[in-house]
């Protein structure tokens, strides 16, 4: 088994084929449409789509940063997963191509291989199951430069720390981004922990489907009911007005400091790149 080869094909497939649950949300958002302006531009999102995975092409020129999310059993070492994380990188950024995001920010020299300091992101974590599963993400410079994070209560929205407090947040980081970072959007949502941590759990929930639903039956509802005041809000696709200004909104959860409160909002455009790597039994499927 070549595990860099697999990365590799991994990140091909992330950079050209957006799926298939995120390819009909954008499709369904079309035939809601009456606005023109609207359905032109996703329509021709949609034939972008097309483009890329009949000729094998990225998706977008950004290629984003790439984040890996490793489950691996206890017979796989993290520094040997890691190595060829970092080999299969350099690859696919002649191969795919992927376009060199890795910039030193004291020097400001780009490393021209997607590799430096902590790039790309890599998070790792045991579980008892018997196969290996990354999971990669490509998440693109626009729509994380609009991500944010509120701390309540928030005298300027008046959100206080209560379930109306965090729909507040979410409309209002919506509602800031006016279509920026490429919308229709996708938001991940973190509420509680520490201010990293939630970011980090905003950022996680745009690894799940669009059409799932929240296990959890109060955040199912704030998801819904958030979706539907955001597109209400008549922003629309890259903010030339719409019915289709976002197209999930994906919330966790976590614990607390009694003396803390964070709503973080992670922002995806609608080029939501993420495909998982599953091997088990030296057998390797992508999806």
């Amino acid at each position: 088994m070549d595990l860099t080869k697999a990365i590799v094909e991994l990140y091909k497939k992330t950079a050209t084929e957006l799926p298939e649950d995120v390819v009909q949300a954008i499709t369904s958002a079309k035939d809601k449409e009456d606005n023109k302006t609207a359905i032109e531009i996703i329509s021709d999102i949609l034939k972008n789509i097309d483009l890329a995975k009949q000729r094998k092409k990225p998706i977008c020129q950004d290629t984003g940063t790439p984040i890996f999310y490793v489950h691996y059993p206890r017979t796989f070492s993290q520094k040997d997963v890691k190595e060829n994380i970092i080999k299969a990188t350099e690859i696919a950024t002649k191969d795919v191509p992927l376009r060199p995001n890795a910039v030193d920010p004291i020097e400001n020299k780009n490393s021209g291989n997607n590799i430096g300091i902590d790039f790309p992101v890599i998070h790792f974590e045991e579980h008892e199951r018997d196969f290996l599963e990354i999971t990669l993400m490509l998440k693109g410079g626009g729509s994380e430069n609009i991500s944010m994070e509120f701390k309540l209560p928030d005298k300027e929205i008046f959100a206080g720390r209560d379930i109306d407090g965090i729909k507040k947040c979410i409309i209002n980081a919506m509602f800031k981004a006016q279509g920026r970072g490429c919308s229709p959007n996708i938001l991940g949502v973190g509420i509680g922990g520490l201010k990293d941590k939630t970011i980090e759990l905003a950022k996680k929930q745009l690894l799940r489907k669009l059409d799932d639903n929240n296990k959890d039956s109060t955040l199912n509802k704030i998801e819904k009911d958030t979706l539907t005041k955001i597109n209400d809000l008549g922003i629309g696709p890259l903010g030339l007005g719409g019915k289709t200004t976002a197209l999930a909104v994906k919330i966790g959860k976590m614990h607390r400091h009694t003396a803390s409160f964070f709503v973080a909002v992670s922002f995806m455009c609608w080029a939501c790149r993420r495909k998982s790597l599953i091997i088990k039994d030296s057998k390797i499927t992508i999806s």
